[in-house]
């Protein structure tokens, strides 16, 4: 279950730079819009520093982390939604990852031209906010103009289905008339299961990048006006250089890699940011497996149970779970070996019920 987040921005506030920065994957970048047509796609490790503890202490064959791809997707422009820059196209792409990296230019630079001709995040935010409403919006049109023809049919199953869907769908198009997201109208737990079938772009979960410059890192106003404009949907901003994020993707070792990030005066790199704040927004967690062939960190929802967690691996592991032996990896670090965690009583037999915590360390038992 690999994290999918498509990054979003208008043209020429540095999305490009950003992704290659991230991803070591080198996009095209210029200073001038639309220079990105076809989306760049990039696999990018999830940092994860236990991943690096349980290699260390099992010396395994192979080291498999979680990852993330990152897709660049080309700069969106006031009227996108009818068209205006190939908006109909980029606008597909979108609707294609499971979550948004909105990049938002927090910088000032005279020799990179802004499409507004200044700088002001907060209005460049909205930009996209409106033009992805509207999309939704002709989307959602569509939807309801085919139920109300759905209505007609004779099964009151079916009926009653469509007026639950149309009741939902009703519900959220004043945000969207209004160029707020689809996400902002509050919705039960049955509600936004229903809308899941109009694979609505403002659903989607939306985090912010803010893209500095090097005096940036430490905050400036415009990063404030992010964060401001986060907070109000229950999102969160991140802060990244393009500059330090490229320097550090150099660095071969992670010694050096650590010590660069000290030097500047920070605790981890944008990306490790941005990464971590994407799976507390999609409520994303971590569990491992452990041994001498193999040491990998795998990606579930906060929630699954342990046969949904051995069917990330593979569809077998949950269709003939019988139980799977846990430890965390806290035990494993405070004991020191798995032997220990197995002497200590640390080990556990769990079964179908169990909830997997984030940084468990788990052994599947199944039959097929």
């Amino acid at each position: 279950m690999a994290l999918n987040c498509g990054i979003v921005g208008l043209p020429n506030v540095g999305k490009s730079t950003i992704f290659s920065a991230l991803t070591s994957a080198k996009a095209e970048a210029a200073n001038y819009p639309f220079c990105t047509i076809d989306p760049n796609f990039g696999i990018v490790a999830v940092p994860d520093p236990r991943l690096d503890k349980l290699v260390e202490m099992f010396k395994p064959k192979r080291r498999v982390p979680a990852v993330v791809e990152f897709v660049d997707i080309a700069g969106l422009v006031k009227g996108a939604s009818k068209g205006e820059g190939l908006g109909n196209q980029f606008l597909s792409h979108i609707r294609e990852v499971g979550m948004i990296a909105h990049v938002v230019r927090c910088f000032d630079d005279p020799d990179i031209i802004h499409v507004a001709n200044r700088i002001s995040p907060k209005d460049d935010i909205e930009v996209i906010h409106t033009e992805l409403a509207l999309a939704d919006l002709e989307t959602l049109d569509k939807r309801l103009e085919k139920l109300q023809k759905q209505l007609k049919v004779q099964d009151s199953a079916i009926k009653k289905e469509t007026e639950k869907e149309i009741a939902v769908l009703t519900k959220i198009r004043p945000a969207l008339e209004s160029g707020k997201p689809a996400r902002t109208v509050q919705l039960d737990d049955d509600e936004k299961a229903v809308v899941q079938s109009s694979f609505l772009i403002t659903m989607k979960k939306e985090i912010f990048v803010c893209n500095v410059d090097e005096s940036g890192l430490a905050g400036n106003a415009y990063v404030d006006e992010v964060k401001k404009a986060a907070a109000e949907i229950g999102s969160e901003a991140v802060s990244i250089c393009g500059k330090f994020e490229a320097e550090l993707s150099d660095l071969e070792s992670e010694a050096e890699r650590r010590e660069f990030l000290q030097g500047i005066g920070l605790e981890e790199s944008g990306l490790s940011s941005l990464i971590h704040a994407a799976y507390r927004l999609l409520g994303l967690r971590t569990f491992f497996t452990a041994g001498e062939d193999e040491c990998r960190a795998w990606t579930i929802k906060a929630g699954f149970k342990a046969p949904q967690a051995a069917g990330v691996i593979h569809t077998d592991f949950e269709r003939g779970f019988i139980k799977a032996e846990v430890y965390h990896y806290d035990d494993l670090i405070k004991l020191g070996s798995e032997l220990a965690v197995r002497q200590a009583g640390k080990l556990r037999q769990e079964g179908k019920e169990y909830i997997v915590q984030d940084g468990d360390v788990m052994f599947f038992k199944f039959n097929v």
